[in-house]
């Protein structure tokens, strides 16, 4: 069951001779001691082989391809320096991550700016940075496209988001695709969007986005939304003379956080999207479009572990045994939100059998605050460390200062060393903003 877990863990994750896990050659005990817990670890090189792995399945079956990082998952100087060196573009959903991008160095003619209430000012700021794709959401933001595309005297590429009316098997907290969703429009009212796009001469229309929702461990959604969209586009076509030129069908690809998902190889997914797509221009009449995917979670998620401290121990006998860490929803808030699933080791006792059923339970004053329920562990005490895998998407994005918790440090490993990517706030920093 250990080398099993390992699969969890970023690529290359082993044990050593001391019986502690190790990611990337650092040992995590060691890295405990060193910066202090809770501490998220990324692995380097985990993620730029996902985005060699994605850019070379899918432009190796359809050359027009391009891979947008979906930076909502996970994003800082660090990560954004990573994905600029691999060549990938990059989707960011608001002005802060932007901002982001713009302070690593990431070009801006290869950012996709994504959202469903863009601001005028986060708006202008994209334009003055020189941004190079707009994902408008609804007919209100194509107005304010075309009066900033005047003021500048330029125009980003511009997609217009549909939703397909396809259901995805994933928590409805994060579906998206669906009829009725806060993001995009229906098919009805994205033929009159596009209509009235292509009378805004100052804005240059290229296709079409929708995005399905998140952790989907299937292809059949993929299928079903690019068929209705390739359809919808010969129907658009023919009355209105709009020819597809670009076709983002997102992201949403899944990851394996416990032993029993079921995630598919990218190549599955690269099969299915460009076969379906192909083949549906063939059948519709129409030339195939350039293909965007938007990858996120697959990319860094499984990259991540989250190591903590073990504390108090408490055993209801009969019904539980709560082991209590030094972190828990505020750091990981995924549990609580989507009753999301974890796996967890023992970090410094790799070697020692998991003989005991537990449930590790963060520090905060919610009877939610539970990150992993009924695992087996080794038998651990009192400064232990717990190391829990797939951590590397949302968690750190929706991390909070709940109960006055200053957010944990980052650190990224790659071949044997450590560099610290983000500093662990100090209580200082809980106050640094306030005024009163």
């Amino acid at each position: 069951m250990k080398e099993e877990l390992l699969h969890l863990f970023p690529e290359g994750a082993a044990v050593n001779a001391k019986g502690h896990l190790e990611i990337a050659g650092c040992d995590t005990v060691a890295l405990a001691g060193e910066y202090g817990t809770p501490l998220y670890v990324l692995d380097e090189s985990h993620i730029r082989n996902k985005c060699r792995q994605y850019v070379s399945e899918f432009t190796g079956r359809f050359a027009d391809t391009r891979v947008a990082y979906a930076s909502k998952a996970c994003l800082n100087k660090a990560v954004a320096r990573v994905i600029r060196e691999e060549g990938l573009e990059l989707d960011v959903v608001s002005g802060g991550e932007l901002a982001i991008a713009l302070s690593a160095g990431f070009p801006a003619a290869r950012v996709y700016f994504h959202g469903n209430n863009k601001s005028p000012e986060e708006m202008r700021y994209a334009f003055e940075n020189g941004v190079g794709y707009i994902v408008a959401d609804n007919l209100m933001e194509l107005e304010l496209l075309q009066q900033l595309a005047v003021e500048f005297g330029y125009s980003p590429e511009v997609l217009i988001r549909v939703t397909p009316g396809v259901e995805a098997h994933t928590h409805q907290h994060i579906t998206t695709g669906y009829t009725g969703s806060k993001f995009g429009l229906p098919l009805g009212d994205a033929a009159g969007a596009i209509k009235k796009a292509r009378k805004l001469v100052n804005l240059k229309l290229v296709g079409l986005h929708c995005h399905l929702g998140s952790q989907i461990n299937e292809t059949r959604p993929y299928e079903e939304a690019l068929g209705v969209l390739i359809d919808f586009s010969r129907e658009v076509y023919d009355k209105e003379g709009f020819e597809l030129k670009k076709l983002s069908i997102g992201g949403g690809f899944g990851v394996n956080y416990t032993l029993q998902d079921r995630a598919l190889p990218v190549s599955v997914y690269a099969d299915t999207i460009i076969n379906t797509l192909t083949s549906a221009c063939n059948r519709a009449g129409l030339s195939t479009p350039g293909l965007i995917i938007e990858p996120g979670r697959s990319i860094i998620g499984p990259a991540g572990v989250t190591l903590y401290r073990v504390g108090m121990i408490k055993e209801i006998q009969g019904l539980i045994k709560y082991v209590t860490v030094d972190g828990g929803m505020a750091d990981n808030i995924r549990p609580a939100l989507y009753d999301a699933s974890y796996a967890a080791v023992a970090a410094g006792k790799m070697y020692e059998p998991a003989s005991e059923k537990v449930t590790i339970a963060g520090k905060y004053c919610e009877s939610g605050d539970i990150l992993v329920k009924d695992v087996s562990l080794a038998s651990v005490t009192m400064g232990d460390i717990v190391a829990i895998p797939v951590t590397g998407a949302y968690c750190l994005p929706m991390a909070s200062n709940y109960n006055g918790a200053p957010k944990p440090a980052v650190v990224m490993v790659n071949c044997g060393g450590s560099r610290v990517i983000c500093r662990r706030e100090e209580y200082s920093d809980l106050v640094r903003l306030d005024v009163g």
